[in-house]
């Protein structure tokens, strides 16, 4: 039983010397993390003497931005920013969410009159500006104060020349002067959708008004539906006017409906103006 137990378990010279090299390697792998750190030291930073490095830098007047306006940059070209395609601001290294600020910044009467103007777009970084400034190449043109536009003839073509007025806005004006029958004044501007005290002073001295070019309202003849247009009657007051008209015939002047109690004197001062009471 021994000798047949020891002829089991006894190696031959070429399995010994084949167990003794696999130990060996296992015994390399497992010390392999403690050994490395002996042979191959890692250079560590020095955070104070780094800080005292960076404050220098600092005080020499060096900055990463006038790094980055000395470096050049492969694949920019000269480029007006004005109506400029999308494809092509892809190209300048824009991404599509700050292409969709842009294109829609444009769409809401915005224009580049300087490089400065295009830093001041929502999403541009200072790095991108610094990056795109010396390419900017706004013409002289395109910074002219255009001819002062009628608002009451200008069709929407003509009012996409006034600075700051788009494609949106121009809609947005007719679709409003429509509704009045054209402008009284300029200063009605400010109550076409979306059109603030802001945009308004930017385009004041651009436009100016042929009041004799409005529609009147034949308030003796209109329908409830047509009246219902004019912005500054609401339903009641649109009601109330077509009822009175009913009741006690013809309007003579606004003096009759100021006898509707619905309607006061703020809101007849609005719509005498557009009144005919043929």
């Amino acid at each position: 039983m021994k000798a047949q137990l020891k002829n089991y378990l006894s190696l031959t010279k070429r399995e010994w010397n084949g167990m003794v090299v696999l130990i060996f390697l296992i015994l390399l792998i497992l010390g392999a993390p403690y050994i490395y750190p002996y042979f191959h030291k890692d250079n560590t930073i020095n955070i104070n003497q780094f800080n005292a490095d960076l404050t220098l830098l600092k005080q020499s007047g060096y900055d990463t931005a006038m790094a980055a306006k000395n470096v050049p940059h492969r694949g920019l070209f000269k480029f007006n920013p004005n109506g400029l395609p999308a494809v092509k601001w892809k190209l300048l290294g824009m991404s599509d969410k700050q292409i969709d600020v842009i294109k829609h910044y444009e769409a809401k009467g915005g224009r580049f009159y300087k490089p400065e103007d295009v830093k001041k777009i929502y999403g541009i970084t200072e790095a991108d500006y610094i990056r795109l400034e010396p390419y900017i190449n706004i013409p002289a043109t395109s910074t002219m104060i255009n001819k002062v536009v009628e608002l009451n003839s200008a069709d929407s073509a003509r009012l996409t020349d006034i600075q700051g007025i788009g494609p949106a806005f121009a809609r947005q004006i007719i679709y409003y002067r429509e509704r009045l029958g054209g402008f009284i004044n300029k200063e009605q501007l400010k109550e076409v959708y979306g059109l603030d005290e802001i945009k308004y002073r930017e385009i004041k001295d651009q436009v100016k008004v042929d009041a004799s070019l409005i529609h009147r309202i034949p308030i003796n003849t209109i329908t409830f539906d047509k009246l219902r247009l004019l912005p500054y009657l609401d339903y009641k007051q649109v009601n109330a006017i077509i009822e009175y008209r009913a009741q006690h015939g013809k309007y003579h002047s606004i003096d009759d409906l100021a006898e509707i109690a619905i309607i006061d004197e703020g809101i007849l001062r609005k719509i005498a103006p557009y009144l005919s009471f043929k």
